[in-house]
């Protein structure tokens, strides 16, 4: 077992946020950091469910930036062939089948265009040509984008994790963090079931246990879990590898090849919560159990646009509590209540597909002295320094979920 020593930060959580901040701060010179993390291996809870999709089209150019930053790591940790994140960069198609979703897309290309994303406005013939199994002809408009694609979540994880360890990281598992160490108003250690540890910054990317781990140095955040599922379906004739990944949001649907077959998800209508205060740091978030109901209108609603879908067996259904926030926004960078506690959390679905990004504007938070006023607004003060409700917040955090391809 790694030996538990002081660090100057500490990461609490092996997901991929968390190994991805790992890595970030290593790749730019950090060699004093050690993540915590309680099971025996990374990526064992929220982050082993992900879907594994990576959309880089996004309404804002910060978004669609952080995105891009994400791409350019996965290609990058690709490179080293002894753990890669299993990267494949097919491409996307983005499914406009309203007037309404149409003007979104074009608003999307613009904002790819100023940013120097490379995307394409294209007809349902060219779609077809890129993803034959799709029948498109009811689309008012298609935006293509070369540069996505999927990886297998685990495996960004396990990428991250051994760059990381070849920078001079320590990771322990097997390790669970019970309480933080404060002193005149700023952290000063962890205490963990193996002994106490000092640091001067703790990391907080515990996923659905982040609001516990702020909880400890006396944070109220409102990081909210929400249910999300998708099922891959047994073996599917046409559904190859090389196929672009898809999203359709007049059906809240998205999707991509998987295993010979089809990984189907979507964003539920009226979406399930739960409160992070009804269980504790130690145990664990409710189970999820399939909903089948909810898993079938996916397959009804994909009907449309492949009807031999319909029916087919399902090989395994993925499904967890990623986090969302009131505001639809991460949580990242350091509070100014308790300094040295820094936040990296509240992912909103996105913390693999952007976990490189978040690493990125976590090192901006912490080391450029004029952060830029994105990073600014993303700070947890938002909402420790501000008065809320949880019930307001788990309806927010929901309707968030609920309207996640929203115009």
């Amino acid at each position: 077992m790694t030996e538990l020593k002081d660090a100057e930060y500490v990461i609490v959580g092996g997901g991929a946020v968390g190994c991805g901040v790992a890595y970030t701060l290593a790749a730019a010179g950090k060699r004093d950091i050690l993540l915590v993390e309680r099971a025996s291996d990374v990526a064992q809870a929220t982050s082993s469910q992900g879907a594994g999709l990576c959309g880089q089209p996004r309404p804002s150019e910060e978004r669609t930036r952080l995105a891009m930053h994400s791409v350019a790591t996965f290609r990058e940790l690709q490179r080293d062939p002894k753990v890669q994140p299993e990267w494949h960069e097919v491409g996307s198609l983005r499914v406009a089948l309203t007037e309404k979703r149409a003007a979104e897309l074009r608003e999307l290309k613009r904002v790819a265009d100023r940013v120097g994303l490379e995307t394409e406005l294209i007809d349902a013939k060219e779609a077809r040509v890129l993803c034959p199994p799709l029948q498109l002809q009811k689309a008012q408009a298609i935006l293509w984008c070369p540069s996505d694609g999927y990886m297998r979540p685990y495996a960004v994880a396990s990428s991250y994790a051994y760059q990381a360890r070849k920078l001079g990281v320590s990771l322990v598992t097997d390790t669970v963090v019970e309480g933080i160490v404060c002193r005149d108003g700023r952290v000063t250690g962890v205490r963990t079931n193996r002994g106490q540890i000092s640091c001067r910054y703790v990391i907080n990317a515990a996923g659905a246990h982040a609001y516990h781990v702020a909880q400890l140095v006396g944070l109220e955040l409102p990081i909210v879990p929400v249910r999300h599922e998708y099922f891959v379906t047994m073996a599917l004739s046409g559904w190859t590898p090389e196929l672009p990944c898809f999203r359709v949001p007049e059906l809240t649907l998205y999707g991509r090849a998987c295993d010979g077959g089809l990984l189907l998800g979507g964003w539920e209508k009226q979406a399930l919560n739960t409160d992070p205060r009804s269980y504790a740091l130690a145990a664990q978030p409710p189970p999820v159990e399939p909903d089948w109901p909810v898993l079938q209108s996916f397959e009804d609603d994909f009907a449309a646009l492949v009807p031999e879908a319909r029916g087919t067996q399902k090989s395994r259904v993925g499904k967890g509590w990623p986090t969302f926030t009131p505001d639809g926004r991460f949580i990242i960078g350091e509070s100014s209540r308790v300094k040295g506690f820094v936040m990296a959390g509240g992912c909103n679905a996105h913390g693999i597909s952007g976990s490189a990004g978040i690493g990125r504007l976590l090192l901006e938070s912490l080391t450029d002295p004029k952060p830029s006023e994105y990073v600014r607004s993303l700070s947890p003060d938002r909402f420790t320094e501000t008065t809320w409700t949880w019930e307001d917040a788990r309806r927010q955090a929901a309707h968030v979920y609920e309207t996640y391809y929203g115009v």
